[in-house]
This record gives structure tokens, C-alpha cells and sequence, in this order.
């Protein structure tokens, strides 16, 4: 074989041998690409958060300890009450951290009967939500229930700039439960003659509405609820109402629900009570859980101290700027609690994250 020959022949085989090469390193490559594409796959969650604080800072802890513990492929979904718990029960939102059970328990509870939807137990153990007059004004002129907000000279110290006629009680957004849930009460209570059930736009706007009041030193009537950052910071007395009463509140829920679905025409009388003081809680799509067992453990075992929620409300208005991850990430590195809600591995990783 000539010189010319044997140098072809070996520049074929060396071709042949690198054309070799790269085809086994591009189906390798792709083999992993598969592989690493279905394992982060394998978990996704799909979060429902609200418009208010305290729930975004459970999704903030939430979506952080899944993404970063569990390799999870996490997606949140923010909204009021109404629509994000229909989305919920329609199987498009996977996981709600922060649920108002009693509030939407008419709702709720048939989703729960039929076993599509698992409500997870004890977010954050006390909860509250009341009617509430600035302590300036409760202490001047005695007021201590919503039969003492019934006089039309009391009424005209809320004046509504809108409706000078009546009173403004600043009350729950128009997309949340609790916003038809103070409509029925006023009626049941006789309030509605004397006062508007002010829709103030957003949670951060009501926020605005009482601190605002408290800053000029003028009276407020308003609906609000703990844990809060806000309650720390003023002074509000709680009116004192009906009793809770289960099938009062049962009876409501009815009216409520209708008017909510028919508008407010739909409304019928019932009863009215205080809202119960009750334990926030969460919820899972079944099917979710079945295929995220580890993550479903993860997410029953979640559960903060009141308190600690206050702490992580004020940081988050004080000291973050407003940033929800800078707060998550502050719970995650200033408490040890957590690590008892994860296997030791998650744990590690969770904490290489921070």
C-alpha cells in the first residue's frame, strides 16, 4: 500500500472514529437532557395565593422550601377569595396555603364531602376578624358593640365622603367572602340604615384607610382581622357582637352564598353572629397529593405560631421594602421550625439555597 494510500486510509478511520464519538456524546447528552428534563418535571405545583399579607407570606415560604428543597417546577396564581378558590375546586390550583375555612365553608365543604379537594390542617393556630372603632372614639363616646354604632350621631362621626346620609363602615374587599359576610350582618344587625359597607379596593388600600386615620386622629369604623402587621401598630377596640353561634352562622353562609352568586337582591333574612375566632388552615387538590406524596408531607406538616406570622408581617412592611421572597427568606434563616417539616436532605438543600 503507498504512503498516499495509508495516510487516506487513516484519515478515514480517525474520521469514522471522532464521527463515532460524537454521535454516542450527542445521544448521551440527549439521554441526560431526557432524563434531567423528567426529573425536574416529576414535581410541579401550582399555587393559589390572595391579595392580602399574611397569604402571600405562606406562598413566599411555600414556593421557596419547593423549588429549592424539592426541585419543584412551582407557579403562582394571585387573586382574591372567590376566584382563586373556584380555580381550587375546578383542579387548576394545586395548593392553597392560607384558608379562611368557616368563611367559605358552604363552598367549600362539597368539594371536601366528594374527596377532590383535602384540607390539610392548622396553617396558623388563632385567627381573628371583628368589627373595630379607633380606641380614641370608643373610649369617648362608649362605644362598645355594634347596638351602640346604631345612633344617627354616632353614625355621622364616620360620615361616608360618598354618601354624606350615612356612616362609612370601611369594610372586607368586594371579591373576598367576608366583604358579603359584613353586607348580611349590617342588615341583620340594622347597621345598614346608619352606615355603607365601603368597599375600600384592595387589601393594601384598607391597610391605607386605617393608618390614615389614625394618622390625622379622626374616627374609623372598620372591619379587620389578625394576624396582622397593621394590629401592632394601632389601637382599635373590637365591638362586641352575637355570639358564634354554628347554625346561626350555617343559616348565613346560605344568604350569603346566594348573594354572592345572584347579587345582592338575592338576599333573604336570616341571622347574623361574630365570626368565630379560628384557626387558619390549608388545602390540596387530591390527585396532587396522591402524585406528590413527599411534597404533600412537606405541606401537612407546615405550621406557623401566631406570633411568628406577626414578626414575618411586620418584617415584611417595615424592613423588606415589600419584598415577599426577602421575607420568606428571612422566616427560613431566623427560625428552625421548618427543618421539622422536611426530611434532612430537603432541609440541606433548602438551607445551601439561603
Amino acid at each position: 500500500m503507498s504512503n498516499a494510500l495509508c495516510y487516506i486510509t487513516f484519515i478515514w478511520r480517525e474520521h469514522m472514529r471522532n464521527l463515532k464519538n460524537i454521535l454516542l456524546t450527542t445521544v448521551l447528552a440527549s439521554m441526560l437532557a431526557v432524563f434531567t428534563t423528567s426529573a425536574n418535571a416529576k414535581c410541579k405545583a401550582r399555587l393559589g395565593d390572595f391579595d392580602w399579607s399574611s397569604a402571600n407570606i405562606h406562598t413566599a415560604i411555600t414556593t421557596f422550601i419547593l423549588e429549592k428543597g424539592y426541585g419543584c417546577e412551582v407557579s403562582v396564581t394571585k387573586g382574591s377569595t372567590t376566584p382563586i378558590m373556584a380555580a381550587h375546586y375546578d383542579g387548576q390550583l394545586d395548593v392553597i396555603t392560607e384558608v379562611w375555612y368557616d368563611n367559605i365553608i358552604g363552598n367549600y365543604k362539597p368539594h371536601e364531602e366528594a374527596g377532590t379537594i383535602i384540607h390539610m390542617g392548622t396553617n396558623t393556630p388563632d385567627s381573628q376578624q371583628a368589627f373595630y372603632v379607633d380606641k380614641a372614639t370608643a373610649d369617648k363616646y362608649n362605644l362598645k358593640s355594634v347596638e351602640d354604632m346604631k345612633d344617627p350621631k354616632i353614625a355621622a362621626l364616620f360620615k361616608d365622603p360618598e354618601d354624606p346620609s350615612k356612616g362609612r363602615m370601611t369594610s372586607c374587599i368586594s371579591g373576598w367572602t367576608c366583604y358579603t359576610v359584613n353586607l348580611v350582618k349590617q342588615k341583620e344587625y340594622g347597621l345598614d340604615k346608619y352606615y355603607t359597607n365601603f368597599d375600600p379596593g384592595s387589601g393594601g388600600a384598607l391597610d391605607a384607610a386605617i393608618a390614615g386615620a389614625f394618622a390625622k386622629k379622626k374616627p374609623i369604623f372598620t372591619y379587620y382581622w389578625a394576624p396582622t402587621g397593621l394590629m401592632g401598630k394601632v389601637d382599635l377596640v373590637r365591638l362586641t357582637e352575637p355570639k358564634f353561634n354554628q347554625k346561626c352562622w350555617d343559616d348565613m353562609s346560605v344568604v350569603v352564598e346566594d348573594i354572592k352568586a345572584n347579587g345582592p337582591d338575592a338576599y333573604k333574612p336570616s341571622c347574623a353572629c361574630e365570626y368565630r375566632d379560628m384557626a387558619l388552615t390549608k388545602s390540596v387538590l387530591a390527585t396532587w397529593a396522591k402524585s406528590h406524596p413527599k411534597e404533600n408531607e412537606f405541606i401537612g406538616k407546615y405550621t406557623i405560631p401566631t406570633a411568628v406570622v406577626n414578626k414575618m408581617l411586620a418584617f415584611y412592611e417595615d424592613e423588606s421594602g415589600g419584598d415577599m421572597e426577602a421575607t420568606a427568606i428571612e422566616f427560613l434563616k431566623s427560625e428552625t421550625m421548618w427543618k421539622d417539616w422536611v426530611p434532612a436532605d430537603v432541609a440541606k438543600k433548602v438551607s445551601a439555597a439561603l
